[in-house]
């Protein structure tokens, strides 16, 4: 359960930034509409952009398993199939990935001396 809590928003995000739709990390932030008017870098809380992120993937996985249900009913196609299932599979390495960096910088930060 606190996997699946953690896994959307941040697959959303990347996969908004990998396909060409944000062209930086400040477009990534403000993809939710909450850019400033000055024209400088937006203020999102780095909570919500993860969190919206997790949900992403989240969503994947579950788009994948609706895909396989109906496959598996004789609804579905093969093809579309193989394709929702790569996708999640995709934004769950690409969490898991974050996820560790994360836990890295934070037990390096841990180590440091103060």
């Amino acid at each position: 359960m606190a996997i699946a809590s953690i896994a959307a928003p941040l697959s959303s995000a990347l996969q908004a930034y990998q396909s060409n739709a944000l062209s930086s990390f400040a477009d990534l932030a403000s993809a939710d509409g909450t850019a400033p008017a000055g024209g400088g870098l937006p203020s999102v809380d780095f909570g919500d952009m993860v969190t919206k992120a997790l949900r992403s993937t989240i969503d994947t996985g579950h788009t994948a398993e609706q895909a396989a249900t109906k496959a598996v009913q004789g609804n579905g196609n093969l093809i579309d199939v193989v394709s929702a299932v790569s996708k999640a599979e995709l934004s769950l390495q690409t969490t898991i990935a974050v996820r560790d960096r994360v836990v890295s910088a934070y037990q390096d930060i841990m180590h440091m001396a103060i």
